[in-house]
């Protein structure tokens, strides 16, 4: 029998309970950068084991931009992980996306790596984890993002304000880290909310080589070969559409000492700066202008980048000012440029034999 006292409060706390319409079981992951025993998977269960070790982590099947997360992670010991958000395909998730930070120990005074922050940047209100199973909630509504744990509000952070958030990726992957510990977590669910950013593609499959591009200068040797747009010879290989102010964002990789670029607001005339404006991808670390530098104009700091591996490409260029970011790192910023008129952007192909490959290529304007 529920007692009156007990009757009427139960609509007020049915109120103060988040709802759980609308989600489904988060089930179907990919283990990236890890052996095939590093994650156990079973349903909406994930139980990741000690030798998942940096940079081991799993991914989600699919992307996701606006969503609520939710579920539960067991404290029994030293318990280590991380909760990654809007992680991309290729490159660091904690640097290019974001990572809720999974940790066992209670704290007074919180720090960027307690439980609950936005690891190693930001430090949560407060520090909510204990013995057994602790509950969590992820609200990525952009520009919102807020973290409950065990019911207790720990981040309130505008993405698009806050300085170390306003460059981080908006769409990507749900994932879980490995970091060297065993951590169990159970009733993992996702509810998708509204919203979408305003991407042109121009290139995910074959059609759109012959759709979006053409030849500028010189002979490109450009192979689509799927979901991969492969560049050799010597020339430049162009947009049919000009760009002013635009955030570029894709994958690239290349073989040893390749020589590349990403060429912006071009008049089609070559890589003069009277007519355009280079970005050059050349892994060579005592280059003069090594892969992320506005060449002739700023050196880039060298990036984190292996040969013939994917990593994430982010330029944006607004006015007078340019800003690369790789890997999720921001290597070279410039806020001088005079050609500010609409142009063509660009793949460069340097040096037949040394190919250079794009995956994802899309755009905004702004």
């Amino acid at each position: 029998m529920i007692a009156r006292r007990d009757f009427l409060s139960l609509p007020l706390l049915a109120a103060l309970q988040p709802q759980e319409t609308g989600f489904a079981p988060l089930s179907d992951w990919v283990a990236v950068d890890a052996p095939e025993s590093a994650f156990a998977v079973r349903g909406d269960e994930v139980a990741v084991q000690a030798h998942a070790s940096f940079p081991a982590w799993l991914r989600s099947a699919r992307t996701y931009q606006n969503f609520e997360l939710r579920g539960e992670f067991l404290v029994d010991g030293w318990n280590d992980s991380g909760i990654y958000l809007h992680a991309p395909l290729h490159g660091y998730p904690t640097d290019a996306g974001l990572q809720i930070k999974i940790f066992h120990q209670p704290e007074e005074n919180p720090s960027p790596w307690s439980c609950g922050a936005v690891f190693p940047v930001i430090a949560p209100r407060k520090v909510s984890v204990k013995k057994g199973w602790n509950e969590f909630r992820i609200l990525a509504d952009d520009p919102a993002l807020r973290v409950w744990m065990n019911g207790e509000l720990v981040q309130d952070l505008n993405q698009r304000t806050h300085p170390e958030l306003r460059d981080r990726l908006r769409s990507g992957y749900i994932g879980i880290a490995g970091a060297s510990s065993l951590v169990r977590f159970r009733r993992l669910r996702v509810k998708q909310l509204p919203g979408s950013e305003p991407w042109q593609v121009l290139y995910e499959k074959p059609e759109d080589l012959e759709a979006n591009w053409r030849p500028t200068v010189g002979k490109p040797a450009a192979q689509a070969i799927g979901g991969v747009l492969r560049l050799d010879g010597d020339g430049l290989l162009g947009t049919k559409q000009k760009f002013g102010d635009f955030y570029l964002q894709c994958y690239v990789r290349g073989c040893a000492q390749h020589n590349s670029g990403v060429i912006f607001r071009s008049a089609g005339k070559g890589t003069n700066p009277a007519y355009a404006y280079e970005i050059q991808l050349h892994p060579v670390p005592d280059a003069h202008f090594p892969t992320g530098s506005l060449y002739h104009l700023q050196r880039a700091k060298y990036p984190r980048i292996e040969d013939e591996k994917w990593f994430l490409f982010e330029l944006r260029v607004q006015g007078r000012n340019c800003r690369v970011r790789i890997n999720g790192e921001t290597v070279m910023e410039y806020g001088f440029l005079t050609r500010t008129e609409a142009g063509y952007i660009e793949l460069q192909a340097h040096r037949p034999g040394y190919w250079v490959e794009f995956k994802h290529i899309r755009v905004q304007e702004i």
